[in-house]
């Protein structure tokens, strides 16, 4: 009798642990936290976005990453929601490099290369064997050499296509030495080096207005087939997500546009307006 006793208050204890359970699992699954990864300290664009989910109760938690390698294997790995910090170009790239299984869920921006100098005020200025930072990347690195290309510097293989490096430079008539840096210490070389081609959002990190401190702004092309569109992502298993498809939607809004009109002054531009 002591014994059957003793069992039931084992078993009760273990469902009780087992419901317990349950109920966690519950808590967090309705909790509505969703975390979006990004990369910089110009989250201005999102305020809107914050402020619209609140009122349905799902609360949006952006997450700072220090440069570009980060965010991408955080999402592959669970600790973030979603992420929004790179172009097509580099999530295929990053895909390709790391076998993430991840899948573009909106486009949001354009945010032009523009080339910065504290030394010269045009890039006629450049002199034989000077220095030119750019970002370390494939992707952004070789859009840095295009960009460099329609600015009249160098010209590279068009077999390379939007990605080229520097091997495949056909023409640098000045002998423009490359220093290649992450994209976030591109503005730190400004002292050292001729020039440096630096990413939108860094740019106004360092404190740069795009459309008047650059001395060159790569030309925005806005066509869907353009792979510099800055975009949204998520783990393929939850490309089809409600929320997260709402995320997106509210992003594409006339608010988020307006915000990023007034605070980026060039160095964001809104794909869908």
């Amino acid at each position: 009798m002591r014994t059957k006793k003793l069992l039931s208050v084992i078993l009760s204890g273990v469902l009780i642990l087992s419901l317990a359970g349950c109920g966690a699992k519950e808590a967090k699954k309705d909790n509505n936290i969703i975390k979006v990864g990004v990369v910089g300290e110009n989250t201005e664009q999102w305020e809107p976005v914050i402020e619209r989910l609140k009122g349905e109760g799902i609360t949006l938690e952006l997450v700072a990453f220090s440069d570009y390698s980060q965010p991408n294997q955080a999402l592959q790995d669970g600790e973030i929601d979603l992420n929004s910090f790179q172009h097509k170009a580099y999530l295929n790239q990053d895909i390709k490099d790391r076998g993430l299984d991840l899948s573009i869920i909106g486009e949001t921006i354009i945010a032009p290369l523009g080339i910065y100098s504290n030394k010269i005020k045009s890039l006629d200025e450049l002199k034989n064997d000077d220095s030119i930072a750019i970002p370390s990347d494939a992707t952004n690195g070789g859009r840095a050499l295009k960009v460099l290309e329609a600015a009249g510097v160098i010209k590279v293989d068009e077999v390379a296509g939007y990605t080229p490096t520097l091997s495949d430079i056909t023409e640098n008539t000045k002998n423009i030495k490359f220093v290649e840096v992450e994209a976030a210490q591109t503005p730190r070389l400004l002292d050292d080096v001729a020039a440096a081609v630096i990413n939108g959002g860094h740019a106004v990190d360092a404190g740069f207005n795009p459309s008047e401190d650059s001395i060159y702004l790569e030309k925005a092309n806005g066509g869907s087939d353009n792979p510099y569109i800055n975009i949204i992502v998520a783990r393929t298993e939850d490309k089809d997500n409600e929320t997260y498809k709402k995320v997106v939607d509210y992003f594409r809004s006339d608010e988020v546009a307006k915000v990023i009109e007034e605070v980026y002054k060039g160095a964001y531009i809104a794909t869908w307006k």
